[in-house]
């Protein structure tokens, strides 16, 4: 019995192993990652929707990105604050279509104004590190640039999303490595008045077999725990791209439709 038995697991192992080597994914480490993602979608555009959940809270966006080393451009829709707001991310400045409601407020009722995290505007300053958050964290470069600087991956492997054969990885992103470029809105005061109880993000990044970002995980949940909330508190960004190759035509609006709202 044994004779017979032992020759049939050599071969049940030796299908196993062979299997595991021909299920390596490309890449080996953060870096390498990175870099050839980057490459892979260098001067593509795609369509992305993202969820963004805190708790019982969400928010939701849909838009188009077009990526480049030298900036990704994009054009989107959120449900910022509960209404229907439209974004541009052109040059790394990031245009907002004032809504119809906040028009009095701008000179000459024009319907786009630029926003920014430091702006002494009063748009800039009460929801600028929002929204300038809103437009970046749907840039699949940046996401990249990210895992390129702090990212260790953790885990990796081959599996199916959405009916289409996708590689995984999981990692973990080192917020001190970061620097200034904090995902989700998070600023270096926020961060530094956790007093280093935040540690490490964890993501997870699914690509096509073009090594074209399918899915982009951000897991919150570490942020709430180190700011004292309960363990069942859920938070995450979760974005998904579409359509690599699609035609998007993003630009920014035309001058004569961009006001400035004077500082208060």
């Amino acid at each position: 019995m044994r004779r017979t038995a032992l020759p049939a697991v050599v071969l049940v192992l030796g299908a196993l192993l062979g299997a595991c080597d021909g299920e390596t994914v490309s890449f080996a480490d953060a870096r390498a990652l990175a870099d050839g993602t980057t490459s892979a979608i260098d001067g593509k555009a795609a369509k992305f929707a993202t969820d963004v959940t805190a708790g019982a809270m969400r928010s939701k966006s849909q838009g188009q990105a077009r990526v480049a080393r030298a900036g990704t451009a994009l054009t989107m829709t959120t449900d910022f604050l509960g209404e229907p707001l439209e974004l541009r991310l052109i040059d790394k400045v990031v245009f907002v279509k004032v809504p119809e409601s906040a028009r009095e407020d701008v000179p000459g009722g024009k319907p786009w104004v630029k926003v920014s995290a430091d702006g002494a505007d009063p748009f800039s300053q009460v929801a600028g590190g929002s929204i300038d958050q809103l437009a970046k964290q749907n840039d699949p470069g940046r996401a990249l640039d990210q895992i390129r600087r702090a990212g260790t991956l953790v885990e990796s492997g081959h599996t199916e999303l959405d009916g289409v054969s996708a590689e995984r990885y999981r990692l973990d992103l080192d917020v001190a490595a970061l620097g200034g470029d904090l995902p989700a809105g998070l600023s270096a005061e926020a961060v530094g008045e956790l007093g280093g109880k935040l540690g490490k993000l964890p993501m997870e990044l699914w690509l096509d077999d073009a090594h074209q970002p399918l899915r982009v995980v951000l897991d919150l949940a570490p942020v709430l725990a180190a700011s004292g909330v309960p363990d069942s508190a859920q938070a995450r960004i979760t974005t998904r791209y579409t359509d690599w190759g699609t035609r998007a035509e993003i630009q920014a609006p035309p001058p004569d439709q961009i006001g400035e709202i004077p500082a208060g």
